[in-house]
């Protein structure tokens, strides 16, 4: 399987070249590139490497760390089966491609909620009210990427991200980065791809 591997930040791209690069033999090909932060951002920088690629891409993983509701502890690895925008306000039949939701290959009954925003508490308390459901991962990547893929032939998307902070419990943009400058070992990504049908 050739996988192209989307991390949003320079420390995500860092961690899992790295991983890559201390396995032994794998079973996948994979081309890791850095997107930047953001849904124009990522969208923009998975389409341009998709073009570049000339069809060479099985799949794309979209890997790094996510906010979580309560429920997850941080440094746990989840795969969502599901990912949606929480920040897109248009009514649905008439923008459906902005709410409705996207199929992912991940295992873990989970939706990965994308916008442009590093989500508070009192945001994730207005995504639950507002889509009614009690739990899901926050990232700003994720379903744009999975625009992208579309466009470019409905290539099979997996998001694996590891739960990073939990704002519903206190956590803020600090518990983040001391978390992710502790926490550099992405070789639970690899072998999550590594063994994923």
């Amino acid at each position: 399987m050739r996988y192209l591997i989307v991390t949003p930040t320079e420390r995500e791209y860092r961690n899992m070249t790295s991983a890559l690069a201390v396995c032994g033999e794998l079973h996948n090909s994979y081309t890791v590139i850095r997107t930047g932060v953001g849904k124009a951002l990522s969208a923009a920088s998975t389409a341009r490497a998709l073009e570049g690629g000339k069809g060479e891409f099985d799949r794309i993983a979209v890997v790094g760390y996510a906010a979580s509701t309560v429920g997850r502890e941080r440094g746990e690895v989840v795969a969502p089966r599901v990912a949606r925008y929480h920040d897109s306000r248009v009514p649905g039949d008439f923008v459906p491609e902005l709410t409705e939701p996207y199929p992912l290959l991940g295992h873990d009954d989970a939706v990965v909620w994308t916008g442009d925003a590093f989500v508070n508490a009192d945001m994730i308390a207005e995504i639950k009210t507002r889509f009614g459901v009690s739990s899901g991962l926050f990232d700003m990547e994720a379903t744009a990427i999975c625009q992208a893929a579309e466009i470019f032939g409905d290539i099979p998307v997996v998001v694996v991200k590891m739960v990073s902070d939990v704002p519903e419990a206190g956590d803020s943009e600090c518990s983040y980065d001391d978390f992710v400058n502790a926490h550099t070992d992405f070789g639970c990504f690899v072998d999550y791809l590594e063994n994923l049908k």
